[in-house]
């Protein structure tokens, strides 16, 4: 029996010029992080990452249906109302 490898194809991307402020601080994030520059920089664009269309529906069905959980004519009470309640307790 022939054994098949599989390999995932990862793409790579080069990024030029930019600040070196920013570099320093994404630096220190991995150092205090525990990890490389290049894994931080990996972890900040995965939690950036734009949805993609069927995602972004996905979500905004998902959205619907936990409103649709509220009935119709219940009103809500304001954030800040429930904020200022448990401060002045």
């Amino acid at each position: 029996m022939i054994a098949k490898r599989y390999h995932w194809i990862m793409g790579q991307v080069l990024i030029r010029n930019l600040d070196d402020a920013m570099l320093a601080d994404y630096r220190e994030a991995a150092e205090r992080n525990r990890r490389s520059l290049e894994a931080e920089l990996r972890e900040a664009l995965q939690r950036a990452r734009p949805p993609s269309l069927a995602r972004r529906e996905a979500l905004l069905a998902k959205l619907a249906a936990i409103r649709s959980m509220t009935p119709a004519g219940i009103e809500q009470t304001p954030g800040w109302r429930l904020v200022r309640e448990d401060r002045d307790r």
